[in-house]
């Protein structure tokens, strides 16, 4: 399997962090359906190719997630010494130098690991401050046989309500890559690697104005569902209205009963779902879930079933039925439909928020992070796009849905339905022809005159009227390296030379491109080249 330039990156961060005098718990923070797993795996073979004998334990808390995880782990390293350790999965291995584990079972029996040089976590925002959690006494016992154990945490929200940043406080120290900012998620899209989620206005949305706040800090579980409940026909007939043409739903309910009625609900308006929740066994939800990603359900309606560790590329429409107060847990449900599926035609994936979790939490690329009690609060400011009545930030210039631009005085509602699921500029990425290439030393000095850094080559692209720039750093370590000497290999037949001024005296031997595909429109206001045609 052959990594992404952003897999790349996130594979070396951990390694890098340690060898460069890190003493912490650092954690890796990328988007749902950006092959977390695969990075994951892909980092444990090659610290046990390094340091043939460390001993490692993978923890998560759903079996789902541990079967995916050991599965990705096998195809990275076939012949890797992997063993499994879940109830769930009814597997019970505890020798080997690779136990991936659920944290239940883990937690009943931690000694009988043994000595582990390091544990990895995926979904890490799940441990809380507290010292009596299943994690954190788990992580105590193992330190009681090595003191020096160290944990490498990966999540898609590294934030948790009451506490902020998980790095804040507890078992993380450093977030040493991250991927899930504002740029990063807009370049992921631009680049394919992602499917932005959309939003349309609702006609109606759930009222929690009555809803009390439980002591998780969420809403009180029973009244939810009740306020909830009170919109399931109307919200139902929009679903169908709205996602004719969408081909794979999921919706999140906020109760079992009420998950049951919304199925129900969408059957008598003809559309073929089924509901999954802990009402039913194990092997009734395996086999719906099984159904639904094989096509015999066009809606899978979910309480508290699916947030984390589902993975169906197809699911193009997601019903919000679900209001909550956690950043956290309304970015990991938008996830869901982030994921590309060209095999199925899909282009994005419309989000229908019936409960207003977008004001109150904020945008997937942009979440509000939570803060202490008493601090914050309100709704978020939003733009309606004129053109196809998307929602969007208010600070976006394009709309996120069809590309329109917005007028610098366009309105701006505080108090609609709903809002936008990306919070700035949509990526606009462009082709132009190119005219002409040229190649320039660059070098980067300090007011002494001294180099700061290896120099490096600057391409710059003439396109008709326009020029774009891009710098191929051939001297430099890491990600910046392995991606000139990828550029030098798509340009020559042969092996790209070990410096710049030895590259420079061959550029007229390079071939040029045709087009080159822009990244016009990035909030620093420098264009990026993304790619090229010959």
């Amino acid at each position: 399997m052959q990594a992404r330039d952003y897999q790349e990156e996130a594979i070396c961060a951990p390694l890098n962090y340690f060898d460069n005098g890190g003493r912490g718990n650092p954690v890796v923070a990328m988007p749902t359906g950006t092959g977390k797993s695969f990075c994951i795996a892909e980092t444990i073979r090659r610290i046990l190719f390094r340091y043939s004998n460390q001993r490692i334990l993978m923890l998560t808390h759903v079996k789902e997630l541990i079967e995916q995880n050991a599965e990705t782990m096998l195809a990275v390293w076939p012949t890797a010494p992997l063993g499994i350790y879940s109830a769930g999965l009814k597997q019970k291995d505890v020798i080997l130098p690779i136990i991936f584990g659920g944290i239940a079972s883990v937690n009943k029996r931690p000694q009988v690991f043994g000595w582990r040089d390091l544990v990895f976590i995926d979904e890490c925002h799940l441990l809380g401050p507290s010292d009596d959690t299943m994690y954190k006494t788990t992580l105590a016992a193992l330190k009681l046989i090595n003191p020096r154990l160290k944990v490498i945490g990966y999540s898609a929200t590294p934030y948790r309500l009451k506490l902020g940043m998980i790095t804040d406080g507890g078992v993380f120290t450093d977030i040493c890559f991250d991927i899930t900012t504002t740029e990063a998620f807009h370049r992921l899209i631009a680049e394919g690697w992602m499917s932005p989620p959309i939003a349309k206005p609702t006609r109606v949305e759930i009222d929690v104005s009555d809803v009390g706040i439980s002591s998780n800090d969420d809403y009180n579980q029973k009244q939810l569902e009740t306020a909830s409940d009170r919109i399931t026909f109307e919200a139902c007939r929009e679903m169908v209205e709205v996602g004719f043409d969408r081909q794979s739903w999921l919706v999140f309910a906020s109760g079992v009963v009420h998950a049951e009625h919304v199925a129900s609900m969408l059957q008598s308006f003809g559309i073929s779902a089924v509901a999954v929740h802990s009402k039913l066994s194990n092997e009734e939800n395996d086999e719906r879930i099984s159904a639904f990603k094989a096509g015999h359900y066009r809606c899978l309606v979910n309480m508290n079933k699916l947030t984390t560790g589902f993975n169906h590329p197809p699911i193009d429409l997601i019903g919000m039925l679900r209001p909550t107060l956690s950043p956290g847990l309304w970015v990991q449900m938008l996830g869901r439909g982030t994921r590309p599926s060209p095999a199925t035609g899909k282009k994005n994936c419309l989000v229908l928020d019936f409960a207003r979790n977008t004001q109150r939490l904020g945008t997937i690329d942009a979440p509000r992070v939570p803060r202490k009690p008493g601090e914050g609060g309100g709704d978020l400011p939003i733009r309606i796009c004129g053109n196809c009545r998307a929602y969007n930030h208010a600070a976006a210039r394009f709309c996120i849905a069809c590309g329109y631009e917005f007028e610098f005085e366009t309105k701006i509602f505080k108090t609609a339905s709903e809002a936008p699921l990306l919070s700035s500029d949509a990526p606009v990425v462009e082709y132009f022809n190119v005219d002409q290439v040229w190649y320039k030393l660059h070098e980067k000095k300090n007011a002494s005159g001294i180099l700061v850094s290896p120099p490096s080559i600057k391409v710059s692209y003439l396109c008709g009227m326009k020029m774009f720039h891009e710098w191929v750093c051939l001297e430099h370590s890491g990600f910046p390296g392995k991606k000139a000497r990828e550029w030098w290999r798509q340009r020559h037949v042969e092996e790209p030379p070990p410096t710049t001024f030895q590259a420079l005296q061959r550029t007229h031997e390079l071939r040029e491109p045709s087009r080159i595909r822009v990244w016009v429109n990035r909030q620093n206001g420098h264009p990026e080249v993304l790619g090229y045609e010959y």
